[in-house]
């Protein structure tokens, strides 16, 4: 998976403005400059794993959130990664999944 540095950075910058944080008080807590907030929001930096961690700790969201655009609590969090991993199958291994999802369907109605 490559990641998307510009966009993580986006997700960051949207999340800390829906918390109502400035990137001054962001940076401040995360023991950096004003400059490097501003450069992880723009994807000009790679984040590292560490910092990204750190972010979504302070800003209370998943670490997926900012990885992904999904919150591994959300609902449609599974839903979007499993239609994405079946789109990378062939037309016969999505018709077995197809066939899985059907028996585990008519199991949990048995029940």
């Amino acid at each position: 998976m490559h990641a998307d540095y510009k966009l993580i950075g986006i997700r960051m910058r949207d999340i800390r403005r829906k918390k109502g944080m400035t990137q001054e008080k962001l940076a401040e807590m995360l023991g950096v400059t004003i400059g490097y907030v501003s450069q992880m929001e723009r994807g000009i930096t790679k984040i590292s794993l560490e910092t990204l961690a750190s972010v979504a700790d302070i800003l209370k969201c998943d670490l997926a959130e900012l990885v992904t655009g999904a919150s591994t609590s959300s609902a449609a969090y599974l839903t979007n990664e499993i239609a994405q991993e079946a789109s990378l199958l062939c037309d016969r291994d999505r018709k077995f999944l197809l066939d899985v999802i059907s028996l585990l369907l008519n199991r949990d109605n048995t029940r």
